[in-house]
């Protein structure tokens, strides 16, 4: 039975404060109609015995006390999936979009099924364990920390580094190894429209946009819409990974313009900020996004994700970052030292790690040398980066020869392992081949973390 309100108590930014007079259930959408005849919409996100608080998904502008009727559905907000989406764009609430004018296309979606976006959390003892490979065509992500199916792995950027066009290359190369489907999510959160429309462009010139779906919310929609649209994307992934046995990689960019509305959600809500003035359900809020990904027991399908973010200030320790490496599964980091350099895509290699990697490369998988060949590049490249060091006390002429050769293996580790174009797509064959093309300015004794066979096999020294 719907329930009408005719009065409102307070309205602060996206929150419209009820005196409680039934009984409400958490998470039920509200229609709010006002006399004009235009229509909002939103949901519960607390109540008590006294008040309901209600945040609206568009913005509050024309809403007054008096001039509005605030129906209760006595349901919760739910998403219209079809594989008709497959290559489309669509808004914060999964209605298609035209990305050139931001307006709804007249023509909707025939939904097959409709689903609540928060979706269920996926039991850990039904979880399987993640141990397949989803090739990206970037060296520096496929050879040293490999993106496996099922994983979440976060790239971590700061504000003018190319993390956008590493966003859109990830998502028109990737590709699984195997004939079964493979399908792309991207979401955009909070992006500015010149962005969009550059992402959207790139994705139709690659010949792979039937492939894709797009989720955008634009920099100026508004709070509410922001913080709905990753539980959107990542209700229609799980639907094409457990309900159509699909591979689904989902890229999510930028994190940290969802945390910024949760904060300021969380200021008009008067909670009592944490770190930094966020509120201290960041942790949770991330993790509902974050754990939707994975492998489920009888399911051929996975969920994959690639979130993307913006350290504020380049601080790896700030509370977005650090809140989430403690859920995911490693970090990519970027480094603006090697994009002052031009080095792309400029991967800060000793802060990057993938924890899944070790169980899911080799002979099987990817190729017998894999793990040899990772561990030997980021060794080394850390030893080169001490003689770096060295050479800004003691200067080049006071460094032995081993010391040389180190410089000589990181300035081409740098120029032709980890730096490629935009347009470039390697194999991991490729890329394990320029890996050793690398390692061969090192001598034969110094590759300390690889086997003799490999070595006999693949080193190139003249």
């Amino acid at each position: 039975m719907t329930v009408i309100y005719n009065k409102i108590n307070q309205i602060i930014g996206p929150l419209v404060f009820l005196e409680n007079k039934h009984s409400v259930q958490y998470g039920e959408v509200v229609n709010i109609i006002m006399n004009n005849g235009e229509s909002r919409n939103g949901k519960v996100v607390r109540l008590n015995e006294e008040v309901i608080l209600i945040e609206i998904f568009e913005d509050t502008k024309g809403i007054s006390a008096t001039n509005s009727e605030l129906f209760f559905t006595n349901d919760t907000f739910k998403l219209n999936i079809s594989k008709d989406m497959m290559g489309g764009t669509f808004n914060s609430l999964g209605k298609p979009i035209d990305i050139e004018t931001k307006k709804l296309l007249k023509v909707d979606i025939i939904p097959e099924v409709r689903r609540d976006i928060n979706g269920i959390p996926i039991n850990p003892f039904a979880r399987i364990y993640p141990n397949n490979v989803i090739q990206t065509g970037i060296s520096g992500i496929d050879g040293l920390f490999t993106l496996i199916r099922g994983q979440k792995l976060p790239i971590f950027s700061g504000q003018g580094i190319s993390h956008n066009e590493l966003a859109a290359q990830i998502v028109t190369q990737a590709k699984v190894f195997t004939d079964e489907s493979f399908l792309i999510i991207f979401c955009g959160i909070g992006i500015i429209h010149d962005e969009a429309i550059s992402y959207i462009d790139k994705f139709r010139m690659s010949g792979n946009v039937q492939n894709i779906i797009s989720f955008i919310n634009f920099a100026d929609d508004p709070v509410m819409e922001r913080l709905m649209i990753p539980h959107v994307a990542l209700t229609t992934a799980e639907y094409f990974a457990f309900d159509k046995d699909m591979h689904v990689l989902v890229v999510l960019i930028d994190m940290t313009n969802y945390a910024e509305a949760l904060r300021e959600l969380s200021l008009a809500k008067e909670e009592i900020p944490s770190r930094k003035g966020y509120p201290g359900h960041i942790y949770s809020d991330f993790a509902r996004i974050y754990e939707r990904s994975g492998l489920i027991k009888g399911s051929k399908g996975s969920v994959t994700q690639i979130p993307i973010l913006t350290m504020p200030n380049d601080d790896i320790t700030h509370v977005i970052p650090d809140t989430t490496g403690y859920i995911t599964d490693g970090q990519i980091v970027l480094s603006r030292d090697l994009q002052k350099k031009e080095i792309y895509p400029p991967f800060e290699i000793l802060a990057s790690l993938s924890r899944l990697m070790k169980d899911a490369i080799g002979e099987d998988n990817t190729r017998e040398d894999h793990s040899d060949v990772s561990s030997q590049l980021i060794a080394s490249y850390s030893y080169a980066l001490d003689a770096r060091d060295l050479v800004s006390i003691v200067g080049e002429e006071s460094l032995n020869a081993e010391q040389r050769s180190l410089l000589k293996f990181a300035d081409v580790f740098e120029k032709t392992f980890l730096n490629q174009s935009i347009e470039e797509n390697r194999s991991i064959s490729e890329t394990l081949d320029i890996a050793w093309k690398v390692l061969s300015y090192l001598p034969k004794n110094k590759l300390n973390r690889i086997h003799k066979k490999y070595i006999e096999k693949f080193y190139q020294r003249g």
